[in-house]
């Protein structure tokens, strides 16, 4: 049995890793020190640990190193922060002068390996004020206990626009993402054997050649100065149009549902009870929500009610059927349960929020999106004329011109394109004009659009005994390939190899003999198995994250984990489409 998320996973990890490399090496004992955080760093800490955290390692005041601040010259400052110029230039401003030095000395700790300019930038303005300058090599976020993202949506743009005169810029891109990619596997001490899906785009491809060559100088020697080999893991690396349907199909599971449906901005939910406009955090320290987050929401309407009467029952507190205002007044009588209860009535908001939008107008969504994306009814009949199925969405004046694009766009990747004349006459019917590029652009991530594609559809596994809902039987490509590569049936023409000699990769997890054992933090961890690590260009959806965590909970001999450039809900995508054919002075960036 896999050990709760609580206990293990990428955020202890990466925890374990910054407490070690950049607390431990700077700690002095009854010191107090300042920390100064740019805007990568903060939601890397704050993903990872909590204040009192931080508190418990010496730290007294986290400080915005882009904001002007008053000196503290009687104090040491730690800081953590990525190898920018920006970043590096207020570190500057800080220590300009002796006299104008706004802390007694510094300790600099990088994300990532710092460029000799900015290193030697350093050096010679205020060399004498440095206590430690180390690189930690952690640069990304990790999201949840098997999710990373590298926190750079704006990749997206610059991999798929066609424009030409972005190609220098994708370039750098592309060499960021690299460099980020072998942070992740560094931090889980794994030197993986490199993949990539060979079709439909070359991004996959130049990706995986910049992590293997990184990769191979990173692990170059060890502390013994010996070559460190391949580990018992993969990195499969894939272009975001491998998977079209699952990026903007309405999904009925907790999670991706509450993400699709409601605004809900960093991970932050906003409700009401009891008359009064609440926040919560929707969050892994939350057991609750780990527990029903990738749930249907229909089993998640009948869990949580059920278990609240179990604690009112437990109690003797309320007698009959449980309700919101009763458990309000529950709460105030009892305050010993109120933590307990509150998160319960957060996820029961959270769940009839999300049917009441479902009851609206999703539901009669659900049904023609499942037999669009399938090709087959509930029944498992072929569907005769998606066309057919289509047109009643587009009549029904209840559904929003974003929900039709969903379901012409289902239409569409089910037929594997259509003609100029069939996409025209749908955009006109539609009156969609105005958004036609969050259909047309598909192309530029290899989706075929127009004209209909002469290829034929990948095959898909046979999932007719697995029991769903009828509302949700589609399941994302993704499963499917993770599922082959534990089992290691990916096909080696359609997902070639960067290593020159990667070790024989093993899904079951069984080590070999000649193996060497290694005994570091992440034993506990891995407890010998494999890894199967995913990266996806372009950003991943809350489905195909949910599907990590199923494949590993199937598969307990092969933990999934699985990041991207951002993560994706359905609306950001179709913005985001929409914009590929535009000039870059046109697109928001998220630095500007």
């Amino acid at each position: 049995m896999a050990p709760p998320v609580s206990e293990r996973g990428l955020k202890s990890v990466v925890w374990r890793k910054i407490k070690t490399a950049v607390f431990d090496d700077c700690r002095k004992e009854g010191e107090w020190k300042i920390m100064l955080l740019d805007e990568f760093t903060t939601k890397l800490l704050s993903s990872c640990c909590k204040m009192t955290d931080l508190l418990e390692e010496g730290i007294t005041v986290i400080e915005n190193i882009y904001r002007n601040r008053e000196p503290v010259r009687q104090m040491k400052a730690l800081y953590f922060i990525s190898p920018t110029p920006k970043s590096v230039d207020c570190f500057l401003r800080d220590f300009g002068s002796k006299s104008e030095k706004k802390y007694k000395a510094a300790y600099i700790y990088f994300t990532d390996f710092c460029p000799d300019s900015l290193f030697n930038k350093i050096k010679a303005s205020c060399s004498k004020s440095i206590r430690r300058c180390k690189e930690i090599n952690i640069s990304f976020i990790p999201h949840e206990s098997q999710v990373y993202t590298l926190d750079v949506p704006d990749a997206f743009y610059y991999c798929y626009s066609p424009d030409p005169s972005n190609a220098s810029r994708k370039e750098v891109v592309m060499e960021a993402m690299a460099e980020q990619i072998v942070t992740v596997c560094a931090t889980l001490d794994e030197n993986p054997g490199v993949r990539y899906k060979s079709k439909p785009l070359d991004n996959a491809s130049k990706l995986a050649q910049l992590v293997e060559k990184k990769l191979e100088d990173y692990y170059k020697t060890d502390e013994k100065g010996l070559i460190k080999g391949k580990t018992q893991s993969q990195l499969l690396i894939i272009d975001r149009g491998f998977d079209p349907v699952s990026t903007v199909l309405h999904e009925l599971t907790f999670q991706a549902m509450a993400y699709d449906l409601l605004p809900i901005e960093n991970d932050t939910y906003k409700y009401k009870t009891d008359g009064k406009e609440k926040e919560a955090v929707l969050e892994e320290d939350d057991d609750l929500w780990v527990r029903v987050r990738h749930r249907h929401i229909a089993v998640v309407l009948e869990e949580i009610p059920k278990l609240m009467k179990e604690i009112s029952s437990t109690k003797k507190a309320t007698e009959g059927k449980t309700s919101l205002s009763a458990l309000t007044q529950l709460m105030k009588k009892m305050p010993h349960f109120r933590k307990q209860i509150s998160k319960q009535v957060v996820h029961l908001n959270l769940a009839e929020d999300c049917m009441n939008k479902f009851k609206l107008n999703i539901e009669k969504l659900c049904k023609t999106e499942q037999d669009l994306a399938l090709g087959t009814d509930a029944e498992g009949q072929r569907v005769k004329d998606s066309m057919l199925v289509l047109l009643p969405v587009l009549l029904n004046k209840n559904h929003d011109n974003c929900d039709k694009i969903r379901a012409v766009l289902l239409y569409i990747f089910g037929i594997n394109g259509t003609t100029e004349e069939n996409l025209d006459r749908l955009i006109h019917n539609v009156k969609i004009e105005d958004d036609s590029d969050m259909i047309r652009n598909w192309s530029h991530l290899g989706v075929p659009i127009v004209p209909p594609s002469q290829q034929a559809k990948p095959l898909r596994k046979d999932r007719s005994a697995e029991e769903t809902f009828q509302l949700s039987r589609w399941t994302p490509f993704i499963k499917d390939i993770m599922e082959d590569a534990i089992d290691n049936r990916l096909d080696s023409k359609e997902w070639p190899y960067c290593s020159r000699c990667p070790a024989v990769w093993n899904g079951s997890g069984a080590v070999s003999a000649r193996q060497k054992p290694r005994t570091n933090y992440l034993e506990l961890d891995r407890k010998n198995g494999s890894r199967l690590i995913i990266f996806v260009i372009g950003g991943i959806t809350y489905s195909e994250m949910r599907c990590a965590y199923e494949v590993s909970q199937a598969h307990k001999s092969c933990e999934v984990i699985i990041g991207s450039t951002h993560i994706l809900t359905p609306r950001k995508l179709l913005d985001d489409i929409k914009m590929l054919n535009k000039s870059k002075d046109k697109v928001s960036f998220k630095d500007e």
